[in-house]
């Protein structure tokens, strides 16, 4: 019996590492020896959003590397992202947020029309310059900014300016004086540069960057948010004027306060779904052929699951080579159950187990073995 295990984090307790590692003992724990022998393949995976990078890591037999950078505000950090080889090349995966988080500043630091991406930026030039990746997997979920990319690009070498003249750092508040762009004198080494995107906000308009993810950023009120977008609006039509490319429009430009749509202009990113393009990343498919049975799952399956979450895209690869797929979470919300049930074979609930939310948050380690040993008697029998 060859089982693969491919489950995300179960955020608050266990990374995808830890969740795949218990679920591998519960099932080594239920199987019964006169089922046959049992291999145990785990790719831990992400979407694309926090823990990509970890699941690399230890999918790929990574390392981490360290460098200098800047949070939103410019304060003075130390990042980190993953180099690791794959197919030949060297492969670095990072996340935004490792730099560019909202979870880097306090709520009362939140400030839109300050906030940047330099340090989002600097993590970039370093792992092209520094640790030679010839493709970059950047995560974009998590930002606690909305300056359509212009801090990165100022990091790797861009300038912008206004009528005055240079802009030396170049902020949201800043943008509606923009009047030129010039691309870096010495150009980066050509890396390829892949985005995991999981929504498809333009840039601009009622669904764009500034209405739609503004308010949880710290947007304050009506005129704020004019002149952002009014800031995004003129980088949108000078980046075609002086660059020759307008990405205002395309599907996930105006993910992470328009850092999708920086990445597209000033790197020739290319965005894809996340899962799609971690799977991609990991050969999840080719394990999923391999595999007799697929144990996925993560924190919570919920409406959001059913979105692209990871668990969903693990089922899908598996109901298309027609293998089973079982599912493990800490809660399932009642209102996706239904839907739930058209992609898994089973789904176990570690909230079932115990009295609280609390409690299974806790031992969720444990739980989440104890789950696994069950279904492995049950499947095995």
């Amino acid at each position: 019996m060859r089982v693969l295990i491919a489950p995300d984090k179960f955020k608050g307790s266990l990374t995808a590492v830890q969740a795949a590692e218990a679920l591998g003992e519960g099932w080594r724990e239920g199987w019964p020896e006169a089922a046959g022998p049992l291999e145990i393949e785990m790719i831990p995976i992400a979407d694309g959003g926090e823990g990509t990078a970890e699941a690399f890591c230890d999918a790929l037999g990574g390392r981490w590397v360290t460098c200098a950078a800047h949070d939103p505000l410019g304060r003075p950090i130390s990042a980190r992202y993953v180099l690791a080889e794959s197919e030949g090349k060297t492969v670095a995966v990072m996340e935004m947020s490792e730099a560019g988080g909202l979870w880097r500043l306090k709520a009362d630091e939140r400030d839109v029309r300050r906030a940047s991406t330099y340090g989002v930026g600097e993590m970039l030039r370093h792992a092209l310059l520094e640790s030679a990746a010839e493709r970059v997997l950047i995560g974009i979920g998590g930002s606690a900014t909305n300056d359509g990319g212009v801090g990165l690009a100022s990091a790797l070498g861009f300038r912008f300016f206004r009528e005055d003249g240079l802009m030396e750092n170049p902020v949201p508040e800043m943008l509606r004086e923009l009047t030129r762009i010039e691309p870096p004198a010495t150009p980066l080494p050509a890396g390829e540069i892949l985005v995991a995107c999981d929504v498809a906000n333009p840039l601009l308009g009622e669904r764009g960057a500034t209405a739609i993810y503004g308010p949880q950023k710290g947007l304050r009120d009506k005129e704020e948010a004019a002149l952002l977008e009014a800031g995004l609006k003129r980088l949108a039509v000078v980046a075609a004027v002086s660059l020759g490319t307008d990405f205002r429009n395309v599907a996930g430009a105006g993910a992470a306060g328009g850092l999708g749509f920086g990445l597209l202009t000033f790197c020739q990113a290319r965005l894809q779904p996340g899962f799609d393009l971690v799977a991609e990343f990991l050969h999840l498919e080719a394990a999923v052929v391999r595999a007799d049975v697929v144990l996925t799952g993560e924190g919570s399956l919920d409406e959001q699951s059913l979105e692209g979450k990871a668990p969903v895209g693990v089922a899908g690869l598996a109901r298309k080579h027609r293998k089973p797929v079982l599912a493990f979470a800490g809660c399932v919300s009642p209102g996706a159950a239904p839907a739930l049930r058209h992609h898994f074979d089973s789904v176990s609930e570690l909230r079932a187990e115990v009295a609280t939310a609390e409690e299974s948050i806790a031992r969720a380690a444990e739980l989440l073995r104890q789950c696994a040993r069950r279904s492995a008697e049950t499947f095995g029998s």
